[in-house]
């Protein structure tokens, strides 16, 4: 009896700890998908683009415009209190976040990526909809709509996010 305990309290232990690791691991977005672990956007790969192209068209331009250019008002709350779909061009704030945390958003959702359960989106968590190379094609596709110094921006952006 106290042997089966034993190893009862052993396991239930290691359960605990596992769920520790997985929820510090969500709480600080490490996915395994931050730059340190290697991920890159591809602005200038053309194989890329074409599948970010695609995978944009499919699921984000019915919210984020053919053009990237966002619902009208975007900076205006709904009546729900949700914000709208912002532009994905350089007029909107896209360029403003991290490689990191643009992955993070699409694939898990802004609650989780910004550790904030109380915030309320319209835009879905795409991880169980898009691979994790779908997401980065699709950000990589939108990166290389912007121009030139935004480009440079968001990069030095990234940088400065790596120290």
């Amino acid at each position: 009896m106290q042997k089966a305990l034993l190893i009862w309290s052993i396991l239930v232990g290691l359960l605990i700890a596992v769920a520790a690791v997985i929820g510090f691991q969500v709480a600080g977005g490490k996915h395994g998908t931050n730059t340190e672990t290697g991920l890159v956007l591809k602005p200038d790969d053309p194989e890329v683009i074409g599948q970010g192209a695609r995978v944009y068209a499919q699921y984000c331009a019915t919210c984020h415009g053919a053009d990237l250019e966002g619902e009208p008002d975007w900076q205006t709350p709904n009546p729900d209190g949700t914000l709208k779909a912002p532009p994905h061009d350089e007029t909107g704030h896209t360029w403003h976040h991290s490689d990191d945390l643009l992955f993070r958003i699409t694939k898990f959702g802004t609650a989780v990526a910004i550790n904030d359960p109380d915030f309320r989106s319209n835009m879905p968590a795409f991880g169980s909809s898009l691979s994790d190379e779908e997401i980065i094609a699709v950000l990589s596709f939108i990166k290389a709509q912007w121009p030139t110094l935004v480009r440079e921006r968001h990069d030095d952006l990234n940088r400065q996010s790596q120290r």
